[in-house]
């Protein structure tokens, strides 16, 4: 015999490893199945292992062969008396045979046995147990068929594969029990709230009844046993673990890609149901008809001359066994059908090609979690009824929450607090500067570097700035480039009292934090990115004005018109710096409110002439113009309102000449007209006698006027790449000089005279014509080889001591 145990594996073992798609009708049904397979492979043993039927001759005969029935030959010998003799036939035509010779040879027995199987007995009552078996194979080669198609089986293989790994990996766990610890906070917290209620009330009870002492003081007992209780701590995840859980969120974002294009698996189980379903109509209509035909007895007419009797009555010996199992063969059948039927209930009643995570939203506390759609949405139906706890483990991985926290985790294990300061360095202002580039995340170990004063985080993704910024209780200085950051309330809190300088560079306006307009101790703002004049009047800057101590304001752009809320900050802001990308600034409406103004840069801005918003300014000190359009400046009579200036820049320009009228900044100290077109210079700019600065380098001039020496307080003075070739003797007259920059001009001697410059420090002489240098230079006292700029071969010609003096100081 075939045991059953193989049928088992044929049945289940194979597809062990689906058992997760697998609803419970689908199990039951595998289970009917192999009973029903047990009665189809009982009936076949049967039938090769016993004898198929049993013939005897009947000894009545009738020239009507039909009127001769073996049944009620039957039950006419059952009931005739002892020792009866027939004198008269039960029928006319029914005559008892006698004298015939009944004792046949076996050969003659096996031969009508045979003979009369064959010929009469009927086909179902002969094939019944392998019309089971087959049906049966047929049903579980449709319920599986699915699991092995070439277009659903790879699906279901990845899908299978990597929900086993999503249920086991150690990440779901700690997902799981962060969450389980925040139900419990809550549930702790609402309990304290209850018992301390509880207890408030038992007090008042007992102030006016002196009764409940003893229950109160239990209650207040428990509450102090809650509240020591220890909190659950979450698991730890090493880095291996963390690596792995990394590669299932790739794996499953690929898979959810692939598999939510099409719906082939839900068309293939809908296929495969109503195929059960027709087949099981068509069992049962030709099985109740036909079960029937299974008869005990058989009448067989047999041909007299090989026997000598031509009717045998047969007794089919397994008929009663077969109708029986026939019977129980149908009842398995309908209550399979039933569960095909239902299962097509299921399949149509309810939306299976889409599939939320709302409970798993609820109970998890995690909103990011995506609702899923067409063979996604199908399995994950299916896994449901399988067990609802593997589709909340994979939703840990759907959650772009979870895979931050994740990469979170990896961050702060390959981003040790001794890796995070050896990139700690002073910055410009002398601060101790952490700068980050191109991380996926934001470090939590950084936040334990307290020394850091001036935190720089360059096109770092999803960073979430936590709590534990806190501890970072000397930074003054935040810069964020192409890095969108959210902050959590204690931070927040923390940058509103701490944070002096703020530093935002974005791709789009709405990039431009909130909470950036809640920080009322910050001083200076740094802004680059696009901001339309259609942004401007959107109102995306209009809270500047709740930046209460804000000095210093920043705006690198493309902006048309100063934004208006410029003005609002008009009674702290004393430096507002433009960088305009070259789009042309035309409305200066809001720099007049600007009466505190010290600072103004205007970069970049195509300007052709000075703004005239600018002469309103009563207290600027500083007035920048790099890279407009300006050629001329004969407005600058009027910067002669602005009684403080003392510093103009308007390098880098096309200016060609410099008014006369210039002589009316009296309280200049800084003029830098570099970068020009200027070809030489007025007399009257030297009655600026306060100049300290004087730069007009990068131009066209071919002579100096010798009115230099009336600029006595002139310390800096640079006049490189011109096209000087005699310098005057007056410009030696200028002893204040520290730093005199005369590179790569035309110059062929170097006066003797330049020994009168006490305090020159540095001296760039180089990329002139000059043949040697005059030895008096070593009569400046504050002079060292590293501020002399000059050929080494120049250098060379010196006297070797004061070459040594200059070298060696």
């Amino acid at each position: 015999m075939i045991p059953v145990g193989e049928f088992k594996n044929f049945g289940i073992e194979q597809n062990s490893q689906f058992r997760l798609l697998k609803p419970w009708w689908d199990v039951f049904s595998e289970y009917l199945c192999i009973a029903m397979l047990m009665i189809g492979v009982f009936g076949c043993t049967l039938q090769l292992t016993q004898e198929k039927i049993a013939c005897l001759p009947s000894h009545v005969t009738s020239p009507v062969k039909e009127a001769i029935d073996c049944s009620y030959i039957s039950d006419y010998e059952s009931n005739k008396t002892s020792h009866y003799t027939m004198a008269k036939p039960v029928s006319p035509i029914v005559q008892e045979v006698f004298g015939r010779k009944n004792n046949l040879d076996i050969h003659q027995y096996v031969f009508v046995n045979h003979y009369c199987y064959e010929r009469f007995v009927h086909w179902y009552a002969k094939y019944f147990p392998y019309l089971v078996v087959i049906h049966t194979l047929i049903f579980m080669v449709a319920s599986s068929f699915w699991f092995k198609f070439p277009g659903t089986s790879s699906k279901i293989d990845l899908f299978v594969n990597i929900l086993d790994k999503c249920f086991d990996s150690p990440w779901t766990t700690r997902a799981l029990s962060e969450v389980s610890e925040e139900r419990g906070e809550e549930k702790l917290v609402s309990l304290r709230r209850s018992t301390m209620s509880k207890d408030f009330k038992e007090q008042r009870a007992d102030e006016e009844e002196n009764v409940g002492l003893l229950r109160s003081s239990s209650v207040k007992s428990n509450s102090e046993k809650i509240s020591l209780d220890p909190q659950p701590t979450s698991s730890v995840l090493d880095k291996k673990e963390g690596e792995q859980a990394k590669a299932l969120f790739e794996k499953v974002k690929k898979f959810r890609t692939h598999v939510e294009e099409s719906d082939i698996l839900y068309l293939m189980y809908v296929l495969q149901t109503s195929l059960k379903v027709f087949k099981f109509f068509i069992i049962i209509l030709y099985t109740a008809i036909l079960v029937p035909n299974i008869e005990i007895v058989v009448r067989c007419d047999v041909p007299p001359d090989l026997t000598g009797f031509d009717i045998y009555c047969c007794n089919h010996t397994k008929a009663h066994l077969f109708s029986k199992l026939g019977y129980c063969y149908i009842c398995f059948v309908g209550v399979y059908g039933l569960l095909c039927i239902y299962t097509l209930y299921w399949v149509f009643h309810r939306p299976l090609k889409e599939y939320s995570f709302d409970y798993v939203r609820l109970e998890m506390g995690i909103n990011d979690i995506p609702d899923v759609k067409n063979d996604f949405a199908f399995m994950l139906h299916l896994v449901d009824q399988y067990d609802a706890l593997y589709p909340k483990r994979f939703a840990v991985f759907l959650s772009e929450v979870s895979e931050s926290h994740l990469h979170q985790l990896n961050l702060n294990y390959e981003w040790t607090i001794k890796k995070l300061r050896t990139h700690l360095a002073k910055n410009s202002n002398d601060n101790f500067e952490l700068c980050l580039l191109g991380l996926p995340g934001l470090p939590d170990t950084v936040f334990e570097i307290t020394e850091i004063e001036s935190l720089k985080l360059e096109q770092i993704k999803n960073v979430t700035i936590p709590a534990s910024m806190a501890k970072l209780v000397s930074l003054q200085e935040l810069s964020l480039i192409y890095c969108p950051a959210k902050l959590q309330l204690p931070a927040l809190n923390h940058l509103k009292e701490r944070l002096k300088v703020l530093r935002l560079t974005f791709e789009s306006s709405e990039e431009i934090p909130m909470w950036m307009f809640t920080l009322k101790c910050l001083e200076e703002l740094y802004l680059t990115g696009p901001l339309t004049n259609e942004v401007s009047k959107s109102g995306t800057l209009e809270s500047l004005r709740d930046l209460s101590a804000l000095r210093l304001l920043s705006l690198s752009s493309n902006l048309r018109k100063l934004p208006p809320c410029v003005g609002d900050l008009a009674p702290q802001l004393q430096r507002l710096c433009i960088h305009n990308e070259g789009v042309k600034l035309q409305v200066f409406s809001s720099l007049k409110k600007l009466t505190n103004l010290v600072s103004l840069e205007l970069s970049g801005c195509e300007l052709e002439r000075i703004p005239s918003a600018v002469f309103s300014l009563n207290n600027l000190q500083e007035l920048d113009l790099k890279e407009n359009k300006l050629t001329t400046v004969e407005e600058i009579l009027s910067l002669q309102h602005c009684r403080r200036l003392v510093a103009l820049r308007l390098w880098h320009n096309k200016i060609t000449y410099i008014p006369e009228h210039i002589t009316k900044l009296c309280m200049l100290e800084t003029l830098d007209v570099s970068w020009n077109k200027l070809k030489k210079l007025p007399s009257r700019l030297f009655y600026c006698t306060k100049l300290r600065h004087l730069d007009v380098s990068h131009n066209q001039i071919t002579s100096l006027p010798l009115e230099m020496n009336i600029l006595q307080g002139l310390q800096f003075f640079s006049a490189a790449f011109n096209s000087l070739e005699t310098l005057p003797e007056e410009l030696f007259s200028c002893k204040r000089i520290k730093t005199l920059v005369l590179g790569n001009n035309c110059l062929s001697n170097l006066s003797s005279k330049v020994s009168n410059l006490a305090q020159l420090v540095r001296l760039d002489i180089k990329g002139n014509r000059l043949e040697s240098l005059p030895v008096e230079i070593g009569d400046c006292p504050l002079l060292r080889r590293s501020g002399l700029i000059v050929e080494d071969s120049l250098f060379k010609l010196l006297p070797s001591d004061l070459q040594k003096k200059l070298s060696h100081g």
